[in-house]
């Protein structure tokens, strides 16, 4: 038991000490610098399918569906659309984004020859997908903000949960590109994880109408954590059992950057 502790620490540490190296700051700098120059595209592509969501669902749906926990429809389902936008924005670009960089643009290749190392690459690609999830979260709660939604001053905590989700996701998605023979495997990845997470975290109707195998599934995903903790933040409600989603959201990025580092360095050294 001794022995395992901390190997199970360095562990959780390994993907997030890669994060926080100049190396992977620079990394991210080279995508920023290649985001500016078609930074609107990248943000309609992000942002409009969740904003859709929210006024079809929100004002068309909702005026026919009763109050959910003491919240009209569209106040309940828009702090769960903050997380559909960070998750379709860390994703797209640590699949397509990253796959394109490793295997044809070799940009990855270019970079190893710097000081750079490759898991300081990795990580750099992470962040940069995490930015994008932060961006499309942050502009999506002044769109709540333009709305009314807004109901409590834990909203002033929304941004640090959001900067945790975009991590998982960019993460997980990196992870599934280390394993990606081609682009087409990306379609697994958006219909068999990202489709559920959306659906079945919590975001349109409680996951307690689900069957309990549904229920158990959900509960280990990070989207369903942010739902919870961020629906409380916003309207208001917050208490300790907010602690539990807290962890499994931090404990799930730890390990998945970590996983995400390796699984690209056994792709690429392989």
């Amino acid at each position: 038991m001794n022995g395992r502790l901390p190997r199970l620490l360095s562990f959780f540490l390994e993907g997030i000490t890669c994060l926080i190296s100049i190396g992977s700051f620079r990394v991210w700098q080279r995508d920023f610098d290649v985001w500016k120059k078609r930074y609107m595209a990248s943000l309609v592509g992000n942002l409009g399918e969740p904003i859709l969501f929210l006024i079809a669902m929100g004002f068309g749906l909702g005026r026919m569906i009763a109050p959910m926990e003491g919240a009209s429809y569209i106040e309940f389902i828009a702090p769960g659309l903050i997380g559909s936008a960070v998750m379709y924005g860390a994703s797209f670009e640590c699949t397509f984004g990253a796959y394109t960089r490793i295997v044809v643009q070799k940009t990855y290749d270019a970079i190893r020859v710097t000081p750079v190392s490759l898991e300081e690459i990795t990580a750099g690609d992470i962040l940069w997908g995490a930015t994008k999830g932060l961006i499309a979260g942050i502009i999506f709660l002044i769109v709540m903000f333009a709305f009314g939604l807004v109901k409590s001053w834990g909203v002033l905590l929304i941004p640090a949960l959001i900067s945790i989700l975009s991590i998982s996701i960019s993460s997980l998605a990196m992870f599934f590109t280390s394993k990606a023979p081609s682009y087409d495997f990306f379609a697994y990845y958006f219909t068999l994880v990202i489709a559920p997470m959306f659906l079945f975290s919590g975001i349109f109707f409680p996951i307690e109408n689900f069957p309990e195998w549904i229920r158990v599934i959900a509960w280990f995903t990070p989207l369903t954590h942010f739902v919870d903790l961020s629906r409380s933040l916003i309207l208001g409600g917050a208490g300790w059992p907010m602690a539990v989603d807290m962890i499994w959201l931090v404990l799930f990025a730890l390990a998945i950057s970590t996983l995400a580092v390796r699984g690209v360095r056994k792709r690429v050294m392989s």
